[in-house]
């Protein structure tokens, strides 16, 4: 009788370091995908800001769907058909500023919530550009190849100076 406890107390505690080591692995793999659209993101700002066309849809899913301060929904062509000719402009110069305010992991599914700045300004004369803030929500979903892409976005220009 005195084994049989032993053995179940065994399988309790091994259960239990079983179950101790796996959380962390959770964390260390939400730590990593996080990493992961951290970079993707950055990566984005990069080639947006330097113009590169043949980039900047990179970063969405085929499924994508955004919405844009009350504008009509998006997809992925009409988006980044919208994106190139204006990386393409021959008369205005873009640059976006990032700021990532939170990352949330959940299995296949990230939610991002970040601040981009727009900053437009003319190629060919000294005016004065605009400048926008805009709070939105990544909804990043991992694509059989591994990578985590943009499949829902939701954005806003915030009130105040431009």
């Amino acid at each position: 009788m005195m084994s049989r406890w032993v053995g179940l107390i065994g399988a309790a505690v091994l259960a239990m370091l079983l179950f101790a080591a796996y959380v962390p692995a959770a964390d260390d793999d939400s730590a990593a995908v996080q990493n992961q659209i951290r970079i993707a993101l950055e990566k984005w700002k990069l080639d947006f800001n330097a113009g590169d066309a043949s980039q900047v849809c990179t970063l969405f899913a085929p499924d994508l769907i955004s919405n844009f301060r009350g504008e009509p929904e998006d997809t992925y062509n009409s988006l980044c058909a919208n994106m190139q000719a204006a990386l393409t402009d021959p008369a205005k110069k873009y640059h976006y500023d990032l700021e990532i305010k939170e990352i949330l992991v959940s299995g296949d599914l990230a939610v991002v919530r970040l601040v981009w700045t727009l900053h437009v300004h003319p190629k060919d004369n000294g005016a004065s550009g605009t400048t926008t803030r805009e709070p939105g929500m990544d909804i990043f979903r991992r694509q059989a190849d591994g990578s985590w892409k943009i499949s829902r976005y939701m954005a806003y220009e915030a009130p105040g100076p431009t």
